[in-house]
């Protein structure tokens, strides 16, 4: 697979994430096949995995770990702090916490759960209002002095934040969701992350599922599963965001491709720096989504594309209140 740049990182142009290994989509998947598949990614060329200590919480880290040890030289691994963690985190409101003492505490837990004495890519998960942005990327700077981490992340964070975290320590990536539903980083973040050189990388690339095509009004989502509590997966919000999977699969079917492949192509199209994480716990899938870094967009195909979303209005927020509170920091 072709590479690209997150600052000064290379990695492979499609990621994985790692968190759907977690009982957020219902229950936790077999640890053995979960480590086939995490591993089944890297022979397929993903160098890129990431995770967080607030997945699980914790256990998400000791998988990808687990996994990744008999390749860990040959990967990048990126994962986040930024919470007071509980075991039923994930569950309530998250507490935001980066204060730098907390920062110190968590990273040497973090490396001891995934086997590593280094971390490639540390985020900050949540921007933390409690705390200057200045003194977080000026905490994780003496971490990377001190060999522990290697390039400083922020996830959800407005433009005005990268500015100021970057001029105390340069960052290397921003992880924000973008797809073809979510298309907020596109006014002011997206152009500031060209301009300084930081890359960008979109989690829920393939709207949880939705924009795949393999989920539609009439899917049972249980009550374990965190996309039941989700504005955009409401039946009335699934019927009415058909459109846009409909425009999808038309685009698929026309260049015999799958819908998974068009959403992934179209955000490599966005930007050469742009690199998404699709997550899946199956084998098969990352084969697909892996698939998409050879189908290509002709400028034809993005204005098709560009046309038909002007007619479609996304319904629904694209997370709950509380959790949107916490974003654009």
């Amino acid at each position: 697979m072709k590479t690209r740049m997150l600052g000064a990182l290379a990695v492979s142009e499609i990621g994985f994430g790692t968190m759907s290994f977690t009982s957020i989509y219902g229950q936790s998947p077999d640890k053995a096949e979960s480590i086939r598949v995490i591993r089944g990614a890297h022979d397929f060329g993903v160098t890129l995995f990431d995770t967080a200590e607030a997945y699980g919480p914790w256990t998400n880290e000791e998988l990808v770990g687990e996994a990744l040890e008999p390749i860990r030289d040959q990967v990048v691994i990126a994962t986040k702090f930024g919470f007071d963690i509980s075991p039923d985190a994930g569950r309530h409101d998250p507490v935001p916490n980066s204060r730098p003492d907390h920062i110190r505490q968590v990273i040497d837990k973090m490396l001891k759960r995934l086997g590593t004495d280094y971390i490639d890519l540390l985020y900050q998960h949540r921007v933390d209002p409690n705390v200057p942005i200045e003194d977080v990327a000026g905490t994780v700077k003496d971490l990377i002095q001190a060999g522990k981490v290697g390039h400083f992340g922020l996830s959800e964070a407005s433009a005005d934040t990268i500015r100021r975290a970057h001029s105390v320590q340069p960052i290397a990536a921003i992880q924000s969701e973008y797809s073809l539903w979510t298309r907020d980083p596109e006014p002011a973040v997206l152009p500031v992350c060209e301009e300084l050189g930081i890359g960008f990388v979109p989690w829920s690339p393939l709207g949880q599922g939705f924009l795949t095509g393999t989920i539609d009004a009439d899917t049972e989502i249980g009550g374990s599963d965190f996309r039941s509590v989700q504005p955009r997966y409401t039946k009335e919000a699934r019927v009415a965001n058909q459109a846009l999977v409909d425009l999808i699969r038309r685009v698929a079917n026309k260049k015999s491709t799958t819908p998974a492949q068009i959403a992934l192509a179209w955000l490599l199209s966005r930007k050469p720096f742009i690199v998404p994480i699709p997550g899946t716990r199956k084998h098969e899938r990352v084969r697909e989504n892996v698939g998409a870094s050879a189908v290509v967009l002709t400028s034809d195909d993005l204005a098709e594309i560009e046309a038909a979303m002007v007619r479609i209005e996304i319904h629904g927020a694209r997370l709950p209140e509380e959790l949107l509170e916490l974003t654009n920091g």
